[in-house]
């Protein structure tokens, strides 16, 4: 049996006897994945790093009611934990983190006539609305989280919200809850009237005990006039400090002598009862029409002088977004489109939101409100967008969280002050007050979010990798507080004390009232055993930071250039955790394919960017120990770019796993399979010389079984052919025609058409020549494409310093080189720049701008005028469209669906899949390939098998249409091959 020695105490933990009484998954000590595991959950969304002493991912109730009795006897503390999106540091602790996302995700039953549903902690906020949506009703309550934020977390921390004006907060649609008391008992949790109180009291557990003490206090009139004191001015609505004991009093008063303990579970941050079950109120889904007014302000102030004219016009929301994250967004890969709506250089932009019967009802309030302010002088513009248009506006907002990451150097905003409400009036002169604290310490600082209710996200920007920086922690905090104080407000609003407030407590609400939250907490959980640490009993706020103060700066030699990043480090600092990368499938986005199929934190964009932080940060380089748990933890990232550029802090995941990948490969060697693959444009070669040899062993299921478990590859994967002709043979053929007179475009063969798919590298070549072009080749390079994504970077950067020297010499603005494989062709835009040397850059980086996917190319000259409806026949005929990652991340949206809509009577839906799961060799991969079915079961697989025979299937990527093959049967065609066909 293995042991572990609990620090704190000195006693042997036998978790290895407690993993054997659980069905769920359990990492612990300190080796191989388990300290891996435990590195990923040492943080959240919050600026909090500290190690678990285990990670549990219960299957079950059983597993969490084991836990719990552990915990007990070990004096430990069990951590809950759903998305890990808290600011406060909620889940960060070194007791036992029990992650409920992964198993408890289950929507259980929904009572449509009285408007209730009951679910697992673990279901997602925004799917059990897309669930619950048919059925005409919403569950209200919506954080900027809302398409990764679990029941769990939404109740832990009394989430409110965007629409929190009319919809309120968790604690006013919480009905129930289903779970555990800290002794491991099971209880269920809703309102009871006076006779039920009495029945409870006579329980002989703890249960019995909460209910006794509880009525006792709330009969109390000293306490009930210490609570009534105690707590924020009425007028501030969002009040999330402490426990809700004024809450809890109000529905006794409002219910006379009954109790609703839901009311005091509502942000109790998981340190009461572990729940396992929710029965939530909803609300019939609002009017079907929406409209934003997005008022442009010169100032802070004047913004929130607007907000208070909005709120005389009964919106339904009111957010605010500064100047600091509108340049962010404007210059985001990701958001600049949804930034569209912004005229000039506004300080500030207040949102304001109405929803209505028709469009003409919405239309009129919002010409009021525009009225309204033109007639005070309030703002200078106010565009107004409509209801799916709104979207731009919500999603730049939601975006705020990770958007502030992208500020050069080491100095960030810092999740301190964000969450402090006034009343709505009070808020001009309180973020006066703000703002010249901050600019007495020098600092500047970022303000978004929720003006409506009174409550600003007020992020300083902090070096928190200096002791000066540290030290402002404290110092901002306790000033900010004694102004929340002055305006009786609430140091938390919606995103609780956690570790971060916690110290602040007595001072904002008095000692008696944080006596009587200890004595709460204490009630519940005698033993510490749940969340320990959070709320009251807090360590300092500035300890177990994820920075240690004036560490040395790392700086070591990488094969790309991170200097755009600054640092390859610094890359994976920009990492906010804020959680966009854990969102499901039903959410849509590509980022990141391996999470939607397992669900599991190791697999998250975050999870990688964090370990690969604190790997680099422990050994100042690429080199040290830790190494394999980093390898563990990078290996299911499918390089799908995804999170270049749908994370809004733009952590790029497949360039920090390509580059450690290389250094692992410099210490240790290249293995068989990843140098096979890497070498697929020589082996393919080969290939094709003998490909009569190759063709016959790889046709017959047998052998090809057979040789697929030699090189590692899975015995049920099919294995393309090579073609009898090479697509640079007809290149080369075409570009000795005469086409005098044309416009002239290069055509690049990659190394997959070459060998592969020749066939579709004709029909290009015909497509161009058919439509009134000249095509030109030049011969090249492969591009690297295979070397990259197995991380073999110093080979690859041969490949691109050769490309990128001959096609500088040809390629110009008005002469595009062309290719038809997007994973190769992009290379040149992605890559290439940041791999080829310091002198090649420059060149690279205006070749970068000259290379088209054929989508792209087409999307042009149909722009120019130059491709026309009129060049094809009008046969209707409907498309499936999947398009590839890489065109999704780092090409323009909607451009596939627009071409292949060229042809008159053409109708193209894109199909909302994500990674289609082959990514290259990956799915290829003997112990990757049940995983890649599994992705391709999310999405994409079942909507083509509902579509008919005459229904085409598109998809322009190599890996892809072989995917789809193997999934489902059907023959995906390159859109060029469609096009081509259609020709007249």
């Amino acid at each position: 049996m293995k042991e572990l020695t609990d620090p704190s105490t000195g006693l042997f933990i036998h978790f290895a006897d407690f993993a054997e009484r659980v069905k769920g998954n359990f990492y612990y000590l300190n080796s191989g994945e388990h300290l891996a595991i435990r590195k990923v959950y040492a943080t959240d969304a919050s600026m909090y790093q500290e190690l678990p002493a285990a990670v549990l991912l219960p299957k079950g109730e059983e597993d969490i009611r084991q836990a719990l009795l552990f915990a007990t006897a070990h004096q430990l503390t069990l951590i809950p934990r759903a998305a890990g999106t808290s600011l406060a540091g909620q889940v960060v602790g070194s007791g036992i983190v029990v992650d409920i996302s992964h198993s408890f995700t289950n929507i259980l039953e929904v009572n449509e006539k009285e408007g209730w549903v009951r679910v697992e902690p673990g279901v997602i906020r925004d799917d059990l609305n897309a669930f619950l949506r048919p059925l005409g009703w919403l569950f209200g309550p919506e954080t900027s989280t809302a398409n990764r934020a679990m029941i769990a977390g939404m109740i832990g921390n009394n989430s409110c919200g965007l629409h929190s004006l009319i919809w309120g907060a968790v604690r006013d649609h919480l009905l129930e809850v289903k779970g555990f008391l800290s002794n491991g008992d099971p209880v269920r949790i809703s309102a009871v009237d006076q006779r039920a109180i009495h029945e409870k009291k006579q329980l002989p557990n703890l249960e019995g005990k909460i209910y006794q003490t509880l009525d006792k206090w709330l009969d109390d009139p000293e306490r009930k006039t210490l609570i009534r004191s105690s707590f924020p001015d009425a007028g501030v609505k969002r009040r999330n400090s402490g426990y809700a004991l004024d809450a809890l009093l109000e529905a006794r008063e409002t219910e006379p002598g009954g109790l609703d303990l839901c009311k005091l579970i509502a942000g109790s941050e998981g340190t009461l009862v572990f729940i396992t079950e929710a029965k939530l109120k909803l609300i019939p889904l609002p009017p079907p029409e929406t409209a934003l007014v997005a008022v442009h302000c010169q100032s802070l102030r004047e913004s929130l002088l607007a907000n208070l004219v909005a709120l005389k016009h009964h919106c339904a929301a009111s957010e605010l977004v500064d100047d600091y994250i509108l340049g962010f967004a404007r210059s985001s890969p990701r958001f600049h489109q949804d930034a569209s709506f912004v005229e000039g250089d506004p300080k500030a932009i207040l949102m304001v939101e109405f929803f209505g019967a028709s469009r003409k009802e919405v239309a009129e309030k919002a010409d009021s409100l525009k009225n309204d302010l033109a007639a005070q002088h309030i703002g200078y513009s106010y565009p107004v967008l409509f209801n799916e248009e709104t979207r731009k506006a919500w999603e730049l907002r939601k975006a705020g969280l990770g958007l502030i990451r992208n500020l050069p150097g080491d100095a960030q905003p810092v999740n301190l002050i964000e969450d402090s409400a006034v009343r709505p009036e009070d808020l001009p002169d309180y973020m006066d007050e703000v703002a010249a604290l901050l600019d007495a310490y020098g600092l500047k600082y970022c303000v978004y979010a929720h003006a409506g209710p009174g409550e600003l996200h007020i992020e300083p920007v902090i070096n928190l990798k200096t002791e000066n920086g540290q030290r402002l922690l404290r110092k901002i905090l306790t000033e900010t507080a004694k102004l929340v104080k002055k305006y009786n407000g609430a140091l938390s609003g919606e995103h609780g004390d956690g570790r971060l407030r916690g110290e602040m407590i007595p001072f904002m609400m008095g000692e008696q009232m944080y006596s009587l939250f200890r004595d709460i907490k204490t009630l519940f959980d005698p033993a510490g055993v749940l969340n320990r640490s959070k709320i009251v009993d807090t360590p300092p706020m500035d300890s177990a930071l994820r920075y240690s103060p004036e560490a040395t700066p790392v700086s070591f030699s990488t094969y790309f250039d991170f200097s755009e990043q600054e640092s390859m480090l610094r890359l994976t600092e920009k990492c906010s955790g804020s959680g966009d990368c854990r969102r499901s499938a039903m959410s849509g986005g590509l980022m990141c394919p391996s999470y939607m199929a397992t669900r599991a934190e190791k697999d998250t964009t975050r999870a990688r960017a964090n370990i690969l932080r604190q790997y680099i940060t422990a050994n100042e380089s690429l080199k040290g120990p830790g190494e394999e748990e980093v390898k563990e933890i990078l290996d299911l990232c499918l390089s799908c770019k995804g999170c270049k550029t749908e994370c809004p802090s733009g952590v790029d995941v497949t360039k920090l796993k390509a580059e450690f990948t290389q250094h692992y490969y410099d210490r240790h060697g290249i293995p068989f399979r990843a140098r096979m693959i890497g070498h697929f444009a020589a082996n393919q070669a080969w290939a094709h010389r003998f490909r009569w040899i190759y063709n016959s062993l790889f046709g017959i299921a047998a052998t090809r079984s057979l040789l697929n478990r030699v090189v590692g590859f899975h015995p049920q994967r099919s294995i393309p052919l090579v073609n009898a002709t090479r697509f640079s043979t007809l290149a080369r053929k075409a570009s000795t025609d005469s086409g005098k007179g044309k416009p002239v475009v290069y055509i690049f063969c990659d190394e997959f058409t070459e060998y592969l798919d020749a066939s579709i590298g004709g029909q290009m070549i015909r497509f161009m020549q058919k439509t009134g072009y000249e095509v030109k080749w030049v011969r090249h390079a492969p591009s690297g494409r295979a070397l990259l994504s197995k991380g073999m970077l110093g080979e690859a950067r041969k490949m691109a310093e050769e490309n990128v020297s001959i096609f500088s010499e040809y390629i110009t603005d008005e002469v595009p080189l062309v290719g038809l494989e997007p994973s190769a062709i992009l290379s040149f835009r992605d890559e290439y720049p940041s791999l080829v040397s310091a002198e090649q850059q420059p060149a690279a980086r205006t070749l970068a701008s000259r290379v088209l996917t054929f989508e792209e190319w087409v999307y042009r000259e149909m722009k120019k005028g130059q491709l026309k409806a009129d060049l094809f026949h009008t046969q209707a005929r409907n498309i499936q469209l999947h398009v590839h990652c890489h065109q999704k991340a780092l090409s323009e949206k909607g451009i596939t669906s627009a071409i292949l809509s060229l042809p008159t009577n053409y109708s193209v839906t894109e199909i909302p899949s994500g990674c289609c799961g082959m990514a290259g060799s990956f799915g290829y991969e003997k112990e990757h390939f049940a995983l890649s079915m599994q992705i391709g079961e999310l999405v994409l697989f079942p909507e083509i098998r509902k579509q008919g025979e005459q229904t085409l299937v598109a998809a322009a990527g190599t890996s892809c249409r072989h995917q789809i093959k193997d999934g489902t049967g059907r023959k995906a065609l390159h859109p060029v091959e469609i096009l081509f066909q259609a020709l007249r």
